[in-house]
């Protein structure tokens, strides 16, 4: 993955700084709420949720057991239809694939469709050094990008802002990109959202390249799919002469009928709509119709690494529809921005680690971001089991070492020595009772845990004494 976020603090020190925050506290627990409340009630009409849940995960299975028949099937299609595909294996190679692809338009700018594969390669920073100017044009993105701000949810990438700061932001900011906000905006949402659509209508209007990801991409014919709520994605998709799709090799599925299924899941899990009011597909270029010149940037980096996993590669089988950020305890208190990486909340926690590796103390600690308690479990659509993923991940941490962890698996070699010899273990018991008095309530090296909890009081005596006395 880029670089773009490393160097943050690890996720216990960010997230301490984010829940004494009492607006972003406030901002993130009514959005979550109220996204998660609609999406139970809009599953909660399906009496068939539990089987299309069900295939979701299968089809998802099969298809990366046997990924790479369907890339190369992919790639055949997308040619016969007219498009052009390039691979990428990680982000640098993305990133200089589309600067030159841009470049040979002759273009000086951009519009782009929401895409986290993007924003994960850092393509945005990437074409800013090459002198290309990249417009976001999802209204999300767009309080963003103006703000100077940074993504903080998979769906709602401003989820940290309320509407009054949104509208700050555009009373400063949007006459630096563009046309400027009218001079007496509200924070009233219509007044923000027109602000924002007469901004981005020269834009759309003037562009001639156009660049997106893709919620699937279908084997069977080479065709691309983008679903959103706001039309943006319609405009970037159709008007610019040239589009370039940046995609995870892991959002191919091999048939329209396969297809179905995540048109039926994906709307209801993530909006809480019954379908995207905009569904936007094409195959290749046509004559006289959308875009002259179609490119596919297949990436990589990291997710063959991940599929290696047996484990861990459930987590490429996420469809981003952001259902598990939504009901996370510890991303409703800590934000996205504590994550350091473009995918927060639990499958941020399984997912970067797995695509940038645990070299660095943020990424090394994500996957002790979680209670387990299993709600991104119960109601990911596509049942990806990120408690186990995470447990597994934390295993791997531990085993990498470091000092922490190497006087972890001292103490539990220690332990497991003294369970195995009773006499010892008896005696140690007898030892702490009776210095019970002196043992000090935080002792030293212990603040991570007693820095929230308190230790158990000793007994006066051993429960194997209390029972030889009382039951003997």
């Amino acid at each position: 993955m880029s670089g773009t976020f490393l160097g943050m603090p690890s996720f216990p020190r960010a997230a301490e700084a984010a829940v004494a925050d009492p607006v972003l506290r406030a901002n993130l627990r009514h959005a979550t709420h109220t996204i998660r409340d609609k999406r139970a009630r809009a599953v909660a009409e399906l009496d068939d949720w539990a089987q299309l849940r069900e295939a979701g995960r299968r089809i998802k299975d099969r298809t990366l057991r046997h990924l790479d028949t369907y890339l190369v099937r992919l790639e055949e299609a997308v040619t016969a239809a007219g498009g052009t595909v390039h691979w990428a294996e990680d982000a640098d190679e993305a990133n200089r694939i589309v600067t030159g692809l841009v470049r040979a338009t002759g273009e000086r700018e951009v519009v782009k469709v929401k895409s986290m594969a993007t924003q994960e390669t850092g393509l945005n920073e990437a074409l800013e050094a090459a002198g290309i100017d990249a417009y976001e044009t999802d209204l999300a993105e767009l309080i963003v990008q103006l703000g100077e701000d940074r993504p903080s949810h998979i769906l709602v990438p401003a989820i940290h802002r309320n509407r009054a700061e949104i509208r700050d932001v555009f009373r400063a900011r949007m006459a630096a990109w563009g046309r400027p906000a009218p001079d007496d905006l509200t924070d009233e949402p219509a007044d923000l959202a027109e602000a924002a659509r007469l901004h981005l209508r020269e834009k759309f209007l003037r562009a001639k390249v156009g660049i997106s990801g893709a919620n699937f991409m279908v084997a069977e014919t080479g065709t691309l799919v983008v679903v959103e709520s706001e039309g943006n994605g319609r405009m970037c998709l159709t008007l610019p002469e040239t589009l370039i799709s940046v995609v995870g090799i892991e959002k191919v599925v091999p048939t329209w009928r396969d297809l179905e299924v995540f048109l039926q899941t994906l709307p209801r899990s993530s909006t809480a709509e019954r379908m995207n009011p905009y569904t936007s597909m094409w195959t290749g270029t046509t004559d006289a119709d959308g875009p002259r010149a179609f490119h596919l940037v297949l990436l990589d980096n990291g997710r063959t690494a991940a599929l290696a996993d047996e484990v861990g590669r459930q987590a490429l089988r996420c469809i981003r529809c952001s259902a598990c950020l939504n009901v996370c305890p510890v991303y409703e208190r800590a934000g996205g921005h504590a994550y350091g990486s473009v995918y927060p909340g639990p499958i941020g926690a399984i997912l970067t680690p797995q695509l940038r590796g645990t070299a660095s103390e943020i990424d090394a600690s994500l996957p002790y971001a979680s209670t387990l308690c299993g709600a991104c479990y119960e109601v990911c659509p596509v049942a990806i089991d990120i408690p186990e993923v995470l447990v597994h991940l934390r295993g791997e941490v531990a085993g990498r070492g470091g000092r922490r962890h190497r006087a972890e698996r001292a103490a539990v070699r220690a332990a497991t020595w003294l369970l195995d010899h009773p006499a010892a273990l008896a005696a140690g018991e007898r030892l702490a009772s009776a210095a019970r008095g002196v043992v000090p309530a935080r002792p030293p090296g212990a603040g991570a845990w007693t820095g929230g909890r308190d230790l158990p009081e000793l007994p006066e005596r051993p429960f194997r004494d209390w029972w030889r006395r009382n039951r003997g």
